[in-house]
């Protein structure tokens, strides 16, 4: 991998750290700045500055043979418009400037789509397949995006319409091009072969990421049949998580055997959030949990970052430790130990606040500052490996 692409990806998601921080400081302090429009600035970095362009150099270094130049330069066009959103976001929050950085990141979106689609290879199937669904639920997300202009023009911004665009285009980000992306990756370096196994986990992954999509559209329309629908999703991703571990059970031991002690740390880290994941998902069965969930905000963002932070930043860490860009060190183990630290720590502050907002309790005692002062050991985290990455002299 280009050591200057990843550490640009790297650094995009180390101010999308930054960011998440002075949001949470806002609560401690005033700032200057509007929290809305910040939270458009962390968001957009983090999902379009790390994780999209990190899956793109990916791509481009696993799965294209040819390494023409117009993928760098295409990198560099994405960056500008990821720029652009960080210049603009946090001052106007959604208006000309920013919707126009935003729209190139969207078109320069649809020209990879192109490219990967049309230039890659790969001689295995396993591979082929989630390469392909990845990128189709890349540009399938897209809809929602250019249905918010219309939604606001013909029902405003409070319309069910408006909602559930937002949730198209984050569902389909997250449970489909991001973590299938990841997926395709992860194959890949595991060399799985194609089998019957396969096919049926291939089916049922499609499959639940799209009949869950009926919960958020029930939050905003609600409809019995929406939460039958989630629910024959849950299955079928519950199912999915059943022949994933069987899939990867004996080729896994192998890995961990040749891997480095900060690589088995952070494949098991992304495994563990990965199967959390799942399995909190599967607690949208219960109606009581799923509006529970909804209805508090804690809630909320602590699954957002349990899947953006856990399973897509774990399983991209560990592409990046397994790859001769980093060197094996005590920096290297503080940093990722620091990173996965301020994760559990305020993933188990946004719970039992979640929880004690439910419960009719009230704030947990000095909330805001114990979120805002284990938020800090992330972009710590992020920085570590950045220092390291640079300092190494083999990449």
């Amino acid at each position: 991998m280009s050591k200057k692409l990843v550490l640009t990806c790297l650094i995009n998601f180390f101010i999308a750290a930054l960011l998440g921080l002075a949001l949470r400081y806002t609560y401690l302090s005033p700032i200057s700045f509007n929290y809305r429009y910040l939270t458009h600035a962390h968001s957009h970095i983090a999902m379009l500055g790390w994780v999209y362009l990190m899956l793109y150099t990916l791509f481009v270094r696993y799965f294209i043979p040819e390494k023409k130049p117009v993928y760098t330069t295409l990198f560099w066009v994405t960056q500008i418009a990821v720029v652009g959103m960080l210049l603009s976001f946090p001052f106007q929050g959604y208006a000309a400037i920013s919707i126009t950085f935003s729209t190139l990141h969207i078109l320069c979106s649809y020209y990879f789509f192109r490219l990967i689609w049309k230039n890659h290879e790969t001689q295995s199937i396993v591979t082929k397949l989630l390469l392909k669904a990845s990128l189709l639920f890349m540009l399938i997300s897209t809809l929602g995006v250019w249905c918010l202009g219309p939604a606001v023009g013909i029902l405003g911004q409070a319309s069910a319409f408006y909602q559930i665009a937002i949730q198209f285009f984050l569902h389909f980000q997250f449970n489909g091009w991001f973590l299938i992306a990841v997926l395709a990756v992860l194959f890949h370096k595991l060399q799985i072969k194609d089998s019957k196994e396969f096919q049926l986990f291939f089916k049922l992954l499609i499959s639940s990421s799209i009949l869950t999509f009926a919960l958020p559209v029930n939050w905003f329309a609600p409809h019995v049949e929406l939460l039958w629908i989630n629910g024959l999703g849950v299955l079928l991703l519950m199912a999915s998580l059943h022949v994933f571990l069987k899939l990867i059970k004996p080729r896994l031991k192998t890995i961990m055997n040749a891997s480095s002690n900060n690589l088995k740390f952070i494949l098991w880290f992304a495994l563990f959030c990965f199967i959390l994941k799942i399995v909190l998902q599967s607690l949208s069965l219960i109606p009581e949990i799923s509006n529970m969930a909804f209805q508090h905000r804690n809630l909320v963002i602590g699954f957002i970052h349990l899947t953006m932070l856990g399973v897509i930043s774990g399983f991209l860490f560990v592409f990046i430790l397994q790859s001769q860009l980093v060197t094996q060190n005590k920096n290297l183990t503080l940093s990722m130990f620091v990173f996965v630290l301020g994760f559990l720590l305020t993933e188990l502050i946004l719970i039992i606040q979640g929880c004690l907002f439910y419960f009719g309790i009230g704030l947990l005692p000095n909330y805001y500052v114990l979120l805002f002062f284990s938020s800090i050991l992330l972009p710590l985290g992020i920085v570590g490996l950045i220092f390291n990455i640079y300092k190494t002299k083999s990449a």
